[in-house]
């Protein structure tokens, strides 16, 4: 019998791990202050950590903290502390992928799960046998691999489980491995600091060798030569599941919480109705295509899903900042909900985003009752009336038309 596949979200801050958890995730992935690759992330302290591995664990499920920087010698005495503190911290597993941090992980932890990082660029299964041999539980394979790659590997090494990447930005540098940003910039990618050079508009020109061009389109603002188009293997399901694939990622510890909440809620619902009724599955692909495309995202692809990347993978015309043209647009977040009171049919929500009475927005919700309502009784927590919100991230009364949930969401 096929297991159903563990669903891991990103966590860039607590409250974007506690809406993961409320909208599907089986577990989180997330980043300390220090050792990990999302250092402009919100990321953690131990002590948010631990919290964040307590919160988990009441939600039956689990927590993974990246070490996956490329160490320096002179970090190993702080290594050393930081993955005892984890420990401690109560975390399920460690994400790594520098050999030594490996090897001190099986040193200091020697019953520490290790699930080894994309950055480590496992591309076929004599790594993943040799990362086995090694008592390694996981591996997170190269976002280079295609479908039949996986599904061989999984049948050489069945004992290894095997993570992939299914949503979420792609990288131009092989998984993620780019020192474009650190010759730009001084902010290497390496080291968790990535300017995101990729995504900047360029024109391109050849002074030597004139009428010799890349043929490139572009608008107004250049041509982004190396801008991938975001990763979305949702309609691929069911391929990834037959082939073996233990737990599906999606990328995102810089996304906000709307984000995060709503590309896990598609996940799980796609997962959910597959195992139920593979029929349920495919005639709900449109609504989980239609849900993806309203977060903050660029042109969809399947990346190396199929074998070589496709030309089309690129969006020479599209840095990001606009939705592609026909596609379903993009929603905007203008609050979060603090609480609910039942009695008085009142939300507590925070602002995140302008809205004003007598706009019709929509609530998401963790609870599948999704509903629209035109925005009035709005007012502070001091009583008085407001047509929006005065102040940004503002505490505000709503009255709501039916029940709410913390950590629901209002968008436009």
């Amino acid at each position: 019998m096929i297991k159903k596949p563990e669903l891991v979200a990103p966590a860039g801050d607590f409250e974007r791990l506690r809406a993961a958890f409320m909208f599907g995730a089986t577990s989180c992935y997330l980043g300390g202050s220090e050792f990990s690759l999302r250092a402009h992330a919100k990321n953690f302290e131990l002590e948010n950590i631990k919290q964040a591995a307590d919160f988990a664990h009441t939600m039956r499920g689990k927590v993974y903290v990246a070490v996956n920087v490329f160490a320096h010698n002179n970090e190993f005495e702080r290594l050393y502390n930081y993955i005892i503190d984890l420990r401690q911290a109560g975390v399920d597993a460690l994400i790594a992928s520098d050999p030594g941090v490996i090897n001190l992980i099986h040193e200091v932890l020697p019953d520490m799960d290790i699930h080894i990082s994309t950055q480590a660029n496992t591309h076929n299964y004599r790594a993943v046998s040799f990362w086995g041999k090694l008592g390694i539980k996981r591996v997170i394979l190269a976002r280079e691999l295609s479908i039949n790659e996986i599904s061989e590997i999984h049948q050489r090494e069945p004992s290894v489980e095997l993570e992939t990447f299914v949503h979420g930005a792609m990288c131009a540098a092989y998984s993620g491995r780019c020192l474009l940003s650190l010759y730009m910039t001084g902010r290497s990618a390496n080291r968790g600091e990535c300017a995101h050079p990729c995504r900047y508009g360029y024109s391109l020109l050849e002074e030597t060798r004139p009428g010799e061009y890349f043929p490139v389109e572009e608008d107004g603002r250049g041509t982004y030569i190396m801008n991938s188009k975001d990763l979305c293997l949702v309609q691929r399901l069911p391929e990834l599941i037959n082939a073996g694939v233990a737990a599906f990622k999606i990328e995102g510890r810089m996304k906000s919480m709307a984000y995060v909440a709503a590309v896990t809620r598609v996940y799980r619902d796609a997962i959910d109705d597959y195992f139920y009724d593979p029929e349920l599955y495919r005639s709900n692909l449109p609504s989980y295509i239609s849900e993806l495309q309203k977060t903050s995202r660029r042109e969809f692809t399947a990346g190396f899903f199929d074998g070589k990347l496709s030309a089309d993978s690129i969006s020479y015309d599209n840095d990001g900042a606009a939705p592609p043209e026909g596609s379903v647009a993009r929603s905007d977040f203008c609050a979060v909900v603090k609480s609910y009171d039942k009695s008085t049919g009142c939300a507590i929500i925070e602002q995140r985003g302008k809205f004003s009475v007598g706009e019709t927005l929509e609530f998401l919700t963790s609870s599948r009752s999704d509903f629209k309502q035109v925005i009035a009784g709005l007012s502070t927590m001091d009583g008085e009336r407001v047509l929006h919100a005065p102040h940004p991230k503002q505490l505000l009364r709503l009255e709501v038309e039916y029940p709410v949930r913390e950590l629901d969401i209002l968008r436009r």
